[in-house]
């Protein structure tokens, strides 16, 4: 008998809390593949939400997965948080499939990111930081137990 897919298919419900993550989350886990040793590589990013809805961080040259996305634009990016009580587990969280572009003088992304994030503001001007626009191609949502759906570009409102 083969498995049961315990992923469902994107729903209204599904769509709004992957929205809401994207929009609300403001840290993520960024997975990348090291191009020295083609090893997965995770680190944990600011990001903030995109005009269009895919996500955007703030990254520096001098971090090993900047040096990783150059390489290769492939990443994977996880959202969600644990929340104050309860099993972590039990909180919604969003794994997306993404592609990076480095985004260059580009100011409505800049303006964006610094309303939603800050005291980025101490060095987003060093030469060495980049805004990274993480464009989704797919996802997987967790929403609690029993509560998982797999979501598409489309679903996630990312133009």
């Amino acid at each position: 008998m083969p498995a049961r897919d315990p992923f469902r298919d994107a729903d209204d419900e599904a769509r709004a809390l992957a929205r809401r993550l994207v929009a609300e989350v403001r840290h993520g886990a960024l997975g990348v593949i090291d191009p020295a040793t083609g090893a997965p590589f995770v680190t944990r990013i600011a990001v903030v939400p995109g005009e269009d809805g895919a996500p955007l961080a703030l990254l520096s040259d001098l971090a090993p997965h900047t040096r990783a996305l150059r390489a290769d634009p492939r990443a994977s990016l996880l959202l969600g948080e644990p929340g104050g009580r309860g099993d972590p587990l039990t909180h919604p969280r969003l794994t997306l499939a993404v592609r990076a572009t480095f985004l260059a003088g580009a100011e409505a992304p800049r303006a964006r990111f610094l309303a939603l994030q800050p005291r980025a503001r101490l060095y987003i001007d060093f030469a060495d930081f980049h805004l990274v626009r993480l464009a989704p191609g797919a996802g997987h949502l967790n929403g609690g137990f029993g509560r998982a759906w797999r979501l598409g570009a489309a679903d996630l409102g990312a133009g």
